[in-house]
């Protein structure tokens, strides 16, 4: 009887020390700028350039998706200077434009393929052609 209970205080003592083990690797980070513009190779002298400002940057949201494009992993919004930065579990990821086409018109950017690693910093920029001229 003894030796049941200390082999059934053993198997606790490995699920437990197994279950503390498995706990999640820490974050990585992903940061990084974003620059919006339109594309034209000639601005016109006499129109005013719209400057970028804090709430141009809301109205571009970023994206994070899984490698297959097939789940919306976080949403990360550059502050006033353009700038972001969010943590996210060690992977593969791809950061995009959320809304590429609608309300807005068609947005034009790049995505961006990233791996994050756990405790360590991605850098990724992200260009924006809004096509408004």
């Amino acid at each position: 009887m003894f030796i049941k209970k200390v082999i059934a205080g053993c198997i606790c003592l490995m699920l437990i020390a197994r279950t503390v083990s498995s706990d999640p690797l820490p974050p990585g980070y992903l940061e990084g700028h974003l620059k919006i513009f339109p594309l034209s190779e000639v601005e016109p002298a006499d129109r005013e350039k719209q400057e970028v400002t804090a709430e141009t940057y809301k109205e571009y949201p970023l994206i994070i998706l899984s490698r297959d494009k097939q789940k919306e992993v976080a949403q990360v919004t550059a502050d006033r200077d353009g700038n972001y930065r969010v943590a996210l579990p060690p992977g593969d990821y791809i950061l995009d434009v959320e809304g590429r086409e609608g309300e807005r018109g068609h947005v034009r950017a790049k995505p961006q393929p990233f791996t994050v690693v756990s405790n360590q910093t991605v850098r990724v920029d992200m260009d924006i052609d809004t096509g408004i001229r």
